[in-house]
């Protein structure tokens, strides 16, 4: 079985930065392939939305608008962990911030990334961000 653990989160003031990460574990390429690995992110009263994704084979990155120049999706393949550096962070990007992974080719339709289009999911890292 596939297991996602985020860390990383916290409480920043606006224009600042973190990095989050997500330990994956349980698979192999031969088992249980993982094409494609992203974040995604809930705000209270909102629905998850795609923040960003990565080709796990390729190395193809995805981003949603709102984030881009702003935020940087990375994989260590070795560690099997992937990281998600969030700069000039603002009020509106908090947010409960998950890890995911897909078991098909390719990574979705971004920027409208959807949540069904991910199978494997972690139980949040919290990020706030205060003007």
């Amino acid at each position: 079985q596939v297991q996602l653990v985020e860390s990383g989160g916290g409480s920043v003031q606006a224009g600042g930065s973190l990095r989050l990460s997500c330990a994956a574990s349980g698979y192999t390429y031969s088992i249980y392939s993982i094409f494609c690995m992203g974040w995604f992110r809930q705000a209270p009263g909102k629905e998850r939305e795609g923040v960003a994704a990565i080709n796990t084979g390729g190395g193809s990155t995805y981003y949603a608008d709102s984030v881009k120049g702003r935020f940087t999706i990375s994989q260590d393949n070795a560690k099997n962990t992937l990281y998600l550096q969030m700069n000039s962070l603002k009020p509106e990007d908090t947010a409960m911030y998950y890890c995911a992974a897909r078991r098909r080719p390719g990574c979705g339709i971004w920027p409208n990334a959807r949540e069904a289009d991910f199978h494997y999911w972690g139980q949040g890292t919290q990020v706030t961000v205060s003007s």
